[in-house]
């Protein structure tokens, strides 16, 4: 009796973390296509240029990882709890916050990017086109921030699909966005730049 009680909580805890697995597994290669992508125009400073974008990013999005992690737990404990007032708060709580943060970081886009690229020392053919890289990822702070918060509520409603869905939905979108504006519509680093 306590085996079987035991496989089946097993189970329960695979069912939540393999969809969670398959979401992070998903970020890193949408960071690789992207150097694929660029690293076929010929010039070593395209790729420079992702590197040195792709990172500020993560350090960026990474700050506000909180978002996910704090909202899981808490929701998880008001769906243990079953109280659905305070789940639906939460969702909106988590949301919202998101979506303020977001704000908050284009509105300070400027200052961003002067301290980080007097931090980040690169060449200057690098950091004219990680800037342009820079400017133009900043407004998928609102998608990327919002997303934390509803990935963080599924996954404390015991639901770990639906974000893992939405992860890969949002990189195949951004593959294929970014092969058509760099191969169709030539707009090297600047075309794979806008990311969902």
């Amino acid at each position: 009796m306590i085996k079987i009680k035991q496989n089946t909580a097993n189970k329960r805890i695979l069912q939540i973390a393999i969809p969670s697995i398959i979401s992070n597994i998903t970020v890193p290669l949408l960071g690789l296509i992207d150097v694929t992508i660029v690293g076929h125009l010929g010039a070593p400073s395209y790729i420079g240029a992702i590197a040195v974008g792709g990172m500020l990013f993560n350090i960026i999005y990474w700050i506000f990882g909180f978002l996910r992690m704090g909202t899981s737990g808490m929701t998880s404990q008001a769906f243990g709890k079953q109280d659905s007032n305070e789940v639906t708060r939460l969702l909106i709580r988590s949301v919202g916050i998101g979506l303020f943060l977001a704000f908050c970081l284009l509105l300070l886009q400027y200052p961003i990017c002067k301290i980080a690229f007097m931090l980040i020392h690169t060449t200057d053919e690098v950091k004219e086109l990680a800037i342009l890289y820079f400017y133009i990822c900043i407004w998928g702070a609102p998608a990327m921030l919002g997303l934390y918060g509803f990935a963080g509520w599924f996954i404390g409603m015991q639901n770990s699909r639906f974000p893992m869905y939405i992860a890969i939905t949002q990189n195949i979108v951004n593959i294929i966005v970014s092969l058509c504006l760099v191969y169709l519509l030539d707009m090297k680093v600047a075309g794979v730049a806008p990311e969902l």
